[in-house]
Order: C-alpha cells, then sequence, then structure tokens
C-alpha cells in the first residue's frame, strides 16, 4: 500500500487517539493495540517517514499512559476477553459463517451415510465403540461410556485432547485452508454418525438431552477453531493490500487469539462432560437448562456482542 493511502485510511483514527483523552484503560489499552499495529506495518513499509515518526511517538505517549498503572497485567487480561476477541469475532464474522455452514453440511453428510449404509456407523465410531454401546443398551444405560472413568481423571483427558484438536483445526489452516476443512470434515462426520446412530435406535431426543449438555459448548468451539484456521490460510491467499508475509503473520497472530479465546469454554465443556453428563438421569428441564444456557452464551458472545462492541468502538476498529 502507499503512504499517502495508509496515512488516509488511518489519520481520523490517529487523530482521535491524540486529541480525545481517554482515562479508561480498557480504551487505553485497546487504542494501544491498534498504533502498534500501525506503527509495524510503517516501520516495515515507510522506516524513514514522517508517518513512521509521528506513530511512534503517539504509541510512546499511549505506552506511558497505560504502563503507569500498575494493575496492566490484570487490565490486559479483562480487556482480550471483553474487547479484543469479540472485536476479532466480528472482523472474521465470515470466516466464522463459512466454518459454520461447513460443520453442518458435513453433519448432515455423517446423518445420511448413516442412515443408507449400516456399514458407515462402524467405519466412522469403530466396532469397538458400537458394540460397547450396544451392550450398554440392552443394559438399560446407553450412555454408560461416560461413567467409566473417574471424574477428575476424565477432565484432564477430555480438556487436553479438546485443546490438542482445537490447535490442530487451526494450524492445518497452514495448507491453503484445505487441511482445516478436512479436519471439520472428519469431526463434523462423526458427529452425524453418532447421532444418527442413537436415532436409529430410538434414542435420538435422549441423545441431544444427554450429550450436547457438553457438546454445544464443545461442538462451537471446534467451528471457531475451524474459523481460525481458515484465517490463517486466507491470509497467505489472499494477502490483500499486505505483502504475503506480513498478511501471513497477521493471520497467524490473529487465528492464535481465535484459538486462545475458546480454551476456556474447552474447559467448561470438558468439565461439564466429566461431571454432569454421566448423570444421565437428571431432570429433562436441567438439561435443558444447561444446553440452552450454553447456545444463548455462544449466540451473545460470538455474534451478537461483538457487533454491538462494533457499533460503540467505530473509531478504533482495526483496518488492514
Amino acid at each position: 500500500m502507499r503512504e499517502p493511502l495508509f496515512v488516509k485510511q488511518n489519520i481520523k483514527k490517529w487523530e482521535d487517539f491524540e486529541n480525545v483523552p481517554t482515562s479508561n484503560p480498557d480504551d487505553l489499552a485497546n487504542r494501544f493495540i491498534q498504533i502498534t499495529d500501525d506503527l509495524a506495518y510503517a516501520k516495515t513499509f515507510y522506516p524513514k517517514s514522517k508517518t513512521t515518526e509521528y506513530l511512534n511517538g503517539l504509541a510512546a505517549t499511549l505506552h506511558q499512559s497505560i504502563y503507569k498503572n500498575k494493575s496492566e497485567k490484570g487490565n490486559r487480561f479483562i480487556t482480550f476477553w471483553k474487547y479484543e476477541l469479540p472485536l476479532l469475532f466480528k472482523e472474521y464474522q465470515k470466516q466464522l459463517f463459512y466454518s459454520f455452514i461447513f460443520f453442518v453440511i458435513f453433519t448432515l453428510v455423517g446423518i445420511l451415510s448413516a442412515k443408507y449404509d449400516d456399514s458407515f456407523i462402524r467405519l466412522i465410531l469403530g466396532d469397538g465403540y458400537v458394540d460397547m454401546t450396544n451392550a450398554n443398551i440392552a443394559k438399560g444405560d446407553p450412555f454408560g461410556v461416560y461413567k467409566n472413568t473417574g471424574e477428575f481423571t476424565m477432565f484432564l483427558g477430555i480438556a487436553s485432547n479438546n485443546i490438542y484438536v482445537a490447535l490442530m483445526n487451526f494450524v492445518a489452516g497452514i495448507v491453503f485452508s484445505v487441511g482445516t476443512v478436512f479436519m471439520l470434515f472428519q469431526n463434523s462426520l462423526m458427529l452425524g454418525a453418532f447421532e444418527e446412530f442413537f436415532f436409529s435406535k430410538g434414542l435420538g431426543m435422549q441423545s441431544i438431552l444427554v450429550v450436547f449438555i457438553h457438546g454445544t459448548l464443545e461442538m462451537s468451539s471446534f467451528v471457531i477453531a475451524s474459523a481460525a484456521g481458515l484465517v490463517l490460510g486466507n491470509s497467505f491467499l489472499f494477502p490483500k493490500t499486505y505483502s504475503r508475509l506480513n498478511s501471513l503473520k497477521k493471520g497467524a497472530k490473529d487465528g492464535m487469539k481465535l484459538v486462545i479465546g475458546i480454551v476456556p469454554i474447552l474447559i467448561v465443556a470438558a468439565f461439564f462432560e466429566s461431571f454432569v453428563t454421566r448423570h444421565t438421569g437428571m431432570p429433562v428441564w436441567v438439561s435443558i437448562t444447561i444446553l440452552s444456557s450454553s447456545l444463548l452464551f455462544i449466540i451473545w458472545y460470538v455474534i451478537i456482542y461483538p457487533n454491538i462492541l462494533a457499533k460503540q468502538h467505530k473509531p478504533y476498529a482495526h483496518k488492514d
């Protein structure tokens, strides 16, 4: 991007930062993040220009305003989940939408494949799992698999595995986004086959009330992790006004933030799966309350709140 165009796109934001003071630590942190991004870009492409000197001075001023506050670490931690992550959801809403559409389509493929091919379920879920579940169904405890391991041991195993899978979904995006789509295909196909298996046994609604106690947060997190992979892959394929290398760096940084942001959600999902899902005889209203609360939280935090926040912080929105 030519320097005059870069200045034209950002001058209003810089003037607001310079001339409209704020003592709010969250606003200061948000301003500092934006300015350091712009400064890094200017240093790369216009290292000896007056624009770079100006941004360096503005960044220094904001730095002093922020770091004179002794509670900076706590503020930065809060700022990430309160502002930075939701604004990233808004910035990459297309990737989130594409990831969700892929997830729905691939899950439907899994459902239809399992419905019309009896061998498909065993191919996807494995003979061991299918035989064990059939035995549990015969004993009157179809979801007994969630009771086979101690709560804490199960929690550690599930949490670490889910975080690993989410990270791999993101990293796989480096293969031109195809790697992420393939991993999403595998996970969605498994979910579709799993649900069709229980529906074919007349246990469909029961499986939803039991499994989606943790599955709502877990599947939503995998969709977000896949969106992060698309951010990574698309940053290389479609660099826009950045050089391909700088675009890839930005995509890797933003995608990693998305993955870090869902770690607490995955931990909560693992807690539900280990300590709550095993109580398959709980009242229906309890299952519905947990499931619907999880779904409403995802809709609010990933869709509604980012749009509200973007309108409130329009002068500080990140620009390419």
